[in-house]
């Protein structure tokens, strides 16, 4: 009897006292996965049936299950569990940590547990206990999805206990085993003329059943294939097509999920180029209409919240994902994946005001995503956002991964006004100019992680050293010269360096003529040199 399970997950044993939690615990997982109460109460007293324990021992057993799943370990367990209170702590500790919340409940008879605990010598207790245990997991049993429990597994006999069987199946985000190529195509909403030219200049073509690429590389689809354009269905079946026949992938984006929730009934408003969706929707034939309403609301209702690709190397999402996020599953990974992350406040035009998650990005995984729309795509910190407002009358881009180079075409037309313009200038980018005040006196810095950091006068200071030879935005900077010897400091007493020193580093670099000049200890600039105005202005 095969009872399927996320590889990453967060597990609760639950059963009455005698019910064999351990034992099935010990035949499907690993020792290293399975934290006791039993044992953790054993570490803090030296005495695992010391009850009085059982506060610290849980303290204990929360703490490790929580390094567990913060580095993604699936994680077991083994208790009673019978206690609402206790499944609580459990569901919100796997809520912090994207992990979803699995129980086992094992339902032996009661005679069962009590017959077993009687062979027992550390189960001292009468069966009344026992009693107790029964009939607190029986209560419990039809409420378990409710307090937050994804998958609910229940044995109710020895029997299906003994023929269990436990499969790990990857969660449906996880594709590490998927490596491409890929083709990953930004915010199309309903641009299908500009997304068939784009298909075809990054080299697809269309076949009977969908469109293909003869070298078998694939599209990735970041979400948002309606509203504002001009055919939202025409963009829905193509994406439909290619994904039915294995040429693409699709992650939903937020217009798609409002789109869903207006076709199941919700109630909803009709804004931001819903109304366009609908109109075409409708317009459609009706021999056709009910049939394509009912296949796209099965494609959006199954398109996933992100993919984990390349083995770990590429995270694609709507509006982007944080690095403790990837590859997980949550409520929360999936509103951030479709929304980001915002402030609660409104900028001037009426807009969410977003954190930037893509500056304080460290992830080892390259992120694509779209959402927000900008004039030209952007390295932020191995992410990059796609949308340039094709739909605006920008380009719909492409990028092509792993050769990490872009392939757009312009907008036929202007489909839709932004209501806040994509072209920003550099006054009106905080990150593009750095500002004297930021070194010139006290300072008192606001952060994400700490409520607010204070930099004294004298501190600051030191920063005007270093504001003169970096005054240019980082980001421009290709090659920074050192300004000492490449060689390690000296282990001379006494010296910084040495020319001996120097010369060897350089030997065993395999350089065979090294110029020495007389160093001029004054200021010097880092001249930037471009081809043309042209290239220094798309830099």
């Amino acid at each position: 009897m095969p009872l399927t399970i996320p590889d990453f997950s967060l597990v609760l044993m639950m059963g009455a006292s005698g019910s064999g939690k351990s034992t099935f615990a010990a035949r499907h997982f690993r020792p290293t996965e399975i934290l006791s109460s039993d044992h953790c109460r054993g570490m803090v007293a030296d005495d695992e049936s010391d009850q009085s324990a059982t506060g610290d021992a849980f303290d204990v057993l929360y703490y490790i299950a929580g390094k567990r799943l913060a580095v993604r370990r699936l994680t077991v367990i083994d208790a009673t569990n019978l206690r609402a209170e206790d499944r609580k702590h459990a569901v919100e500790l796997a809520r912090r940590y994207h992990a979803l919340p699995v129980v086992f409940a094992l339902d032996v008879p009661e005679a069962v547990c009590v017959e077993r605990n009687r062979t027992r010598p550390d189960r001292a207790f009468g069966a009344h206990v026992v009693r107790n245990h029964v009939q607190l997991l029986r209560r419990s049993l039809r409420g378990l999805e409710r307090e937050g429990f994804r998958i609910v597994h229940v044995l109710s006999s020895v029997e299906a206990i003994g023929a269990a069987e436990v499969v790990r199946e990857p969660l449906f985000t996880d594709r590490r085993t998927d490596t491409g190529p890929f083709d990953i195509i930004g915010d199309v909403h309903g641009c299908l003329g500009e997304l068939t030219g784009l298909l075809r200049q990054l080299g697809y073509g269309r076949a009977p059943d969908a469109w293909r690429h003869p070298e078998n590389r694939r599209a990735i689809f970041l979400g948002d294939l309606v509203d504002r354009g001009p055919d939202s269905p025409g963009v829905l079946r193509l994406v439909m097509d290619m994904v039915a026949a294995g040429t693409a992938l699709c992650v939903q984006g937020n217009h798609d999920n409002k789109l869903l929730r207006k076709l199941n009934g919700r109630d909803v408003k009709i804004a931001h180029g819903l109304a366009e969706t609908l109109a075409q929707l409708e317009a459609l034939p009706d021999t056709d209409r009910a049939a394509f309403v009912a296949e796209a609301r099965r494609f959006l209702d199954g398109a996933r919240s992100h993919y984990w690709l390349d083995g770990g190397k590429l995270v694609v999402a709507h509006a982007g994902l944080k690095a403790e996020m990837h590859g997980r599953g949550s409520g929360a990974v999936r509103s951030f994946a479709l929304y980001g992350e915002t402030t609660g406040e409104t900028d001037e035009f009426g807009l969410p005001v977003r954190h930037d998650w893509a500056r304080d990005y460290r992830g080892d995984a390259i992120v694509v995503y779209g959402h927000t729309p900008t004039p030209a795509p952007d390295w932020v910190n191995r992410t990059i956002c796609i949308d340039t407002g094709c739909v605006f009358g920008g380009r719909l881009t492409a990028l092509r991964y792993p050769e990490r180079d872009f392939v757009s075409v312009p907008a036929e037309r202007t489909y839709a006004e932004p209501v806040r313009p994509l072209a920003t200038t550099a006054s009106d980018d905080p990150y593009d100019l750095l500002d004297i005040e930021d070194v010139a006196g006290k300072r008192i810095i606001t952060t994400a992680l700490i409520p607010a950091i204070t930099v004294r006068e004298e501190n600051a200071a030191a920063g005007i050293e270093v504001m003169s030879r970096f005054c240019v935005d980082p980001r421009w900077l290709i090659y920074l010269p050192p300004t000492m010897s490449p060689s390690e400091t000296s282990a001379r007493d006494g010296l910084l360096e040495h020319p001996d020193e120097a010369f060897a580093y350089f030997r065993r670099a395999g350089v065979g003529r090294v110029v020495v000049e007389e160093k001029h200890m004054g200021s010097r600039a880092v001249v930037i040199v471009c081809r043309d105005p042209d290239v220094a202005a798309a830099r």
